[in-house]
C-alpha cells in the first residue's frame, strides 16, 4: 500500500503535466489550460459524473489526487477547494447512468482535471470489470485468476489494484518480489535445474516459478524444487497429465491465450492459477461523462 499511494501521487502529477503542458515546472497549475482561464477566477461549479454502461468501479484515489493535486497549485482552501462526495465504492457493481460522484469548486479547476480525473476512472474500471467477466467463468472452481506483468506502462500499480477490484489476484509486480524463469532464462542458464538452484540460493525468501513447455520440462521443474510451475500453451489433455504427474508438489498455473471463451475448459484438471495477460492490455474503458448542474 505504500507503495501504491506513491505511484498515485506520482501517476498523477505525470498526467496532469502531460495535459498542461508543465513538465519543466515541479507543480502542474490550472493557470496552464488556456481554455479553463477563460472562466472567472472565482466562479463555482457542481458537476455530476455517471457511468454511461455497467462496469465495476476502479480508480477512487486517482480521481481524489487529481483534484488534491490542482487544488494545492492554487492554493484553494474553504470555499474554493474541490469537494468530491462519492456515491459508490471500487469494487462495487455499477449500473449504466448511476452517478458515481458529485464535485464541488472552482468551475477552473473541475474543468482542468475532469479529462485526467476520467481517463484513470475509465482506464482501471474498464481493467476491473473485464476481470470481474473473467472471475465468474471460474466460479465453483479452485482456480484462481492471476494477471502478469503486462500492463500499461506507468500504470502497473494501478491496474493490479485495478484486478484486484475485479477479484482477481495479483501475480508477481515486477522482476524484483519473485522468480519467473521462462524459456530463456533456462537457455542461458543451462537448463532448468541450475536455473532454479542458483534462485534458492540467491533469494530463498523469493517464490520460484519455472515455464515449461513439455512434459519432461515438468518434470525437471519438479525434481528441480519450483514453487510454481507454469505450463505454457498445454492443451486440456495435457494439463489433465501434468495434475496427475505433479500430485502437489508444486503450484500449477496455466497460461497463454487464455481467452474468456475457453476458461472453463482450462480449469475441469484443478489447476491452481490461470493467468491472462488480456485483463490489463486489451482494455476497453468504461464510458464516463461529466455534466454541470
Amino acid at each position: 500500500m505504500k507503495k501504491l499511494k506513491h505511484d498515485i501521487s506520482t501517476t498523477v502529477t505525470w498526467a496532469l503535466k502531460e495535459d498542461l503542458g508543465a513538465f519543466d515546472q515541479q507543480t502542474p497549475s490550472v493557470e496552464q489550460d488556456i481554455t479553463a482561464m477563460l472562466i472567472p477566477e472565482n466562479e463555482l461549479a457542481i458537476a455530476t459524473v455517471i457511468t454511461r454502461e455497467d462496469c465495476v468501479l476502479s480508480g477512487v484515489a486517482w480521481v481524489n489526487e487529481v483534484f488534491t493535486q490542482l487544488d494545492k497549485s492554487l492554493g484553494q482552501v474553504n470555499e474554493q477547494a474541490t469537494k468530491i462526495t462519492w456515491f459508490v465504492n471500487d469494487g462495487e457493481v455499477v449500473k449504466a447512468n448511476t452517478t458515481l460522484f458529485e464535485l464541488r469548486g472552482n468551475a477552473r479547476t473541475l474543468l482542468t482535471g475532469e479529462r485526467t480525473a476520467l481517463n484513470f476512472l475509465q482506464t482501471l474500471s474498464g481493467t476491473a470489470t473485464l476481470t470481474s467477466q473473467y472471475v465468474k467463468e471460474l466460479a465453483g472452481t479452485k482456480t484462481k485468476l492471476l494477471d502478469t506483468r503486462k500492463t500499461l506502462p506507468g500504470l502497473r500499480s494501478a491496474q493490479k489494484y485495478a484486478v484486484l477490484c475485479g477479484g482477481g489476484v495479483n501475480h508477481r509486480i515486477g522482476l524484483f518480489d519473485a522468480f519467473l524463469i521462462k524459456e530463456n532464462h533456462i537457455a542461458a542458464c543451462g537448463g532448468i535445474a541450475q536455473a532454479v538452484a542458483t534462485a534458492k540460493k540467491n533469494h530463498s525468501d523469493k517464490t520460484v516459478e519455472v515455464e515449461v513447455e513439455s512434459m519432461d520440462e515438468l518434470q525437471q521443474a519438479l525434481d528441480a524444487g519450483a514453487d510454481i510451475i507454469m505450463l505454457d500453451n498445454f492443451t486440456p489433455t495435457m494439463i489433465e497429465q501434468a495434475v496427475a504427474a505433479t500430485r502437489g508438489k508444486a503450484k500449477l498455473e496455466v497460461s497463454g491465450n487464455m481467452t474468456i471463451e475457453i476458461l472453463q475448459e482450462y480449469t475441469k484438471a484443478g489447476v491452481d492459477f490461470i493467468s491472462s495477460g488480456a485483463l490489463t492490455k486489451h482494455v476497453q474503458a468504461v464510458d464516463l461523462s461529466m455534466r454541470f448542474q
